[in-house]
This record gives structure tokens, sequence and C-alpha cells, in this order.
């Protein structure tokens, strides 16, 4: 849970700002005035141009943000007569203005000579991140590795032309994330950029067991001896992973895919169906030391690789129609730790910020943005702030935008 108690009286900002404190936007209000001070020393001045302040930065975010809750295609339907338009926010900022803002903004407005990292130009600012998940948040002891569901809006897919579709470029990063099971609280982020400039570069990676070890390893970097219980799916798990991860008192449990998971090690005879029917629930296990192999039957072979739950601890899987299915425990905790991420995903990753902008470190920068909302929002459930004023995450995002917008509207939305 949080390890900082906040008042009752803390506002949608108040737990924002735990993750994007005011020294974070000051430098954003730097770094872009530098940025338009450098761009039109070699294309020319830009009469239009004054430096923007830490109040139109604020104001800024602010717009970004409303396109997560009410999804508009793009940011500038704020200023338009469409449905889209929002009048009681569109006054705050001319449309022009925040176009301009919008070309020059920076987070990293120079280029050390030092730096060959792809991602310089957000770096500082997932690491300021980072640090904010760290000391707001003390996780659960199970936690998943996975990729979060950040993209397109499903109404826009259904309603868009092929043609449309063609349009939108792909994503030239994947992004993991570390998570608590019991609260949904993303602990840590990791973006892996695309690499080499074939059209099919992430698709290949994704099938490279090495790369999902690396980015296991980048995840669980500050989980060291805590005794924390990992979470894995297909691409990630391996013996060699989870043998490494032992040794510094991280266990795990992971479903195995003979097509997708790095089997390296394991006993061919687990690996391969067995020829004789089945009835549902029936297992066999192969172990060794504390690493447990479960072949599990129901309606076809479920393998899982475990050591944090022991084979012979029973477990149960309830179904609707069949009832209950015998299982191992680790069978039973890898399906409730799953289903919980699933209900996240299906509550959350519906308010991602809406601009699609073309860079990749800007689309970083947004996707961050919005889980550090998500974040902000399930502090704001635990505090006894939420007993005062029961926002649902619309009410809150709604809350958040106006306060970055300045206005003293204090009344819940409906």
């Amino acid at each position: 849970g949080p390890t900082r108690k906040m008042p009752p009286t803390a506002s949608a900002m108040d737990f924002f700002q735990l993750f994007v404190p005011d020294n974070v936007l000051k430098n954003m209000v730097v770094q872009t005035n530098m940025y338009a001070k450098k761009y039109q020393e070699r294309f020319g001045s830009d009469d239009a141009w004054i430096d923007v302040t830490l109040t139109e930065m604020k104001a800024f975010l602010g717009y970004m943000i409303s396109t997560s809750i009410h999804h508009c295609e793009s940011v500038l339907s704020i200023w338009s007569s469409g449905f889209y338009s929002n009048k009681s926010i569109a006054l705050i900022m001319t449309q022009s203005r925040f176009e301009k803002i919008l070309k020059y903004f920076h987070i990293v407005a120079f280029r050390s000579s030092q730096t060959t990292h792809g991602l310089y130009k957000i770096q500082p600012f997932l690491d300021s991140l980072q640090n904010g998940f760290d000391s707001a948040f003390r996780p659960s002891q199970a936690q998943v590795l996975h990729e979060p569901l950040i993209d397109e809006d499903p109404v826009f897919i259904a309603t868009c032309t092929e043609r449309e579709l063609r349009k939108r470029k792909k994503r030239k990063f994947s992004l993991w994330v570390r998570q608590c099971s019991s609260t949904g609280f993303i602990c840590q982020i990791y973006v892996h950029l695309k690499e080499g400039s074939a059209a099919d570069g992430l698709d290949a990676l994704k099938n490279k067991p090495q790369l999902h070890s690396m980015v296991a390893k980048s995840l669980c970097q500050n989980a060291s001896g805590k005794n924390y219980i990992i979470f894995t799916g297909p691409s990630i798990t391996s013996l060699n992973l989870f043998e490494e991860f032992e040794k510094q008192e991280i266990y795990c449990c992971g479903l195995l895919s003979t097509r997708k998971s790095d089997c390296t090690g394991l006993p061919p005879s687990m690996l391969n169906n067995s020829e004789t029917p089945q009835s549902r629930g029936q297992y066999r296990i192969r172990m060794k030391g504390n690493m447990s192999l479960i072949c599990w039957y129901n309606k076809g072979h479920f393998r899982f690789l475990t050591n944090a739950y022991s084979p012979v601890q029973q477990g149960v899987i309830i179904k609707r129609k069949s009832g209950e299915i015998p299982c191992p425990l680790a069978v039973e905790a890898f399906a409730a730790h799953l289903s919980y991420i699933c209900k996240y995903d299906d509550k959350y990753s519906k308010y991602f910020i809406s601009h699609k902008p073309n860079k990749t470190w800007q689309q970083v920068f947004w996707f961050a943005i919005s889980i550090a909302i998500n974040n902000a929002y399930i502090l704001y459930k635990m505090s006894e702030a939420y007993h005062v004023t029961r926002y649902s995450r619309a009410q809150f995002g709604e809350r958040l935008v106006k306060e970055l917008l300045g206005l003293e509207d204090t009344s819940p939305s409906h």
C-alpha cells in the first residue's frame, strides 16, 4: 500500500504530483523554451512564439489528459464546433497557442556527446517517474510481468476504414511493466525500442527468449532479496531465468508454452502430450530442487514452471458450468493473479491518452503519463480522501484536468 498518509482534503493534483512534481514540470518549461530558441536559430525566427510558463505547461498537459476521458481522435477537437468540442476548457488557452507549445514541447532539448540511448529525450522523465513509483508505494508479494493494453481505442478501430488503419504508423517500441497484482499499481516500466530498420523488426524480436529474459531482469532489478513472487507469461518463462532469480530471492510462477517459451533444460517427456486420454484436473509433476514442472489437463494440456509453490499443495479452479476442477496450488494462484490483471486492463486501459504523435519519445511520454495517472487514482482509492469524495476513474481524470487548467470548480462531475 501507500508509504505516506495523504490528508482527507488531498486533491487529484496532489496524488498526480507524487509522480510528476512541480520541479519536473519546471524542467519541461526550461527545455521547451531552450528547444524553441535552438529551433528558431536554425530555421528562422517565429514572431508568434513567446516563452512558455509553468501555468501554460500545466494547461498544456491538462488538454492532453482530457483526451484520455473523452477519447477524441485529435486533441484539437476541443476547439472545434463538433461533437468533441469542450467550451468550458477551450477558453483557457487559444488553439494557436496550444499548437505552438506542441510544436516545441521537449523534455531534453540538447543531445549530449555521451548519449547513445535512443530514449535520451525522455530518459530523465522516466527515471524521475520511477523514483516516484518506488517512494510512494510498497507492492504486495505477488507481482506480474506483462505488456499492458496500450493500443488503439477499440471504438476507433471498430469505426475507422482500412485505409485509415494503414495510415496509422505501428509503434516502434514495446512497453513492459511489473505490476502489483493485489492493487494493480504499476511498480516499474521498461521500454524496449525497435531495433533495425526491417519492417518486422519488433515482431522478430518478440520471438527471442533472450530479449524477454533481458526485459524480465530489467523489470526486477530493484526486487532482489524481497521474497517477491513474480508471475510470468509464456514468452518470459524459462528454467535458466527462474534459477537466476532464485539466487536473488525472487520466486516465480510462469505459464510454459513449447512454442513461445525457452524450454532449455526441461525434460522432453513433460513437454509432449500423453497418448492416453485424460480427465479434467489430472496432472503430472517433475521436480528438480525447488523447481517444479507441472503438466495439468483441462480441455487441453497446460504447463507451469514454479519454485514459489509446493506441487503437492492442492488448489481448485472454479468454473461456472463445470464446477470445481482440482489442480495444484500454483495453477490456482496463476489463474487468480492473471484474472486480476485482465480486470485492471478492462478498467484502466481505456484511460490512456488518445493523442498519437509521430515521434517515438512523445508516444512513450504520453503512455507514461497515463500510467502515472492510473497509479495516482489507485493511491487515491486507498486514501482517506476517497471516503470524503468517492470519484470514479473518469471523475478523477476530470478533476485533474480542471486543476491543471486552474479552474476552481470543485463540485464532482456526474
